[in-house]
């Protein structure tokens, strides 16, 4: 129940704060705040995530797969485990829905939760998103993280999120 009350009250939150500002930016910095469950696979050590990830829509180039742009963000769980990273995400438009695979190698620091192994990760995501308007969606999405066998054991961690992206 404890996180179900915390997964609203952020949720609110976020929801709250974006829709003061009625106004339309002319931003291309798109915001991504998620939370969701880190590690959901192994019930010992799964944990209540919260995070956030910009991404600068003026750096967007298209290809051939997609829309490619890179991304920053990071994470921390109710554990004290932390994510920082920095890679590249593909934007596939797919009318009011929105495809979006990423890798992002990044840092891992696990504070009072999983030792995954190395202080080097890789995270591998796909997220589906809603386009409520032109600069709101809300979406879903799913990582693993691994250390591709750099350190000296490789468990990995699954997690999934609720995502809210916005434009300022």
């Amino acid at each position: 129940m404890k996180k179900i009350t915390i997964y609203l009250l952020a949720l609110l939150t976020i929801f709250s704060s974006s829709l003061l500002s009625a106004e339309k930016n002319n931003s291309d910095h798109q915001y991504n705040y998620f939370i969701g469950n880190f590690d959901f696979s192994d019930h010992k050590q799964a944990a209540l995530l919260f995070g956030f990830q910009h991404q600068n829509e003026s750096l967007e180039r298209n290809t051939f797969i997609g829309k490619i742009s890179p991304i920053t963000g990071g994470f921390i769980t109710e554990n004290s485990a932390a994510y920082i990273y920095s890679g590249i995400e593909w934007n596939i438009d797919m009318g009011s829905l929105e495809f979006t695979p990423s890798f992002t190698p990044g840092l891992y620091h696990e504070g009072d939760g999983k030792d995954l192994g190395h202080v080097l990760e890789f995270k591998t995501e796909v997220q589906f998103s809603y386009v409520v308007s032109g600069d709101t969606s809300l979406g879903i999405s799913y990582n693993h993280i691994s250390n591709a066998s750099l350190g000296d054991k490789n468990p990995g961690a699954n997690s999934y999120m609720f995502n809210f992206l916005k434009t300022f």
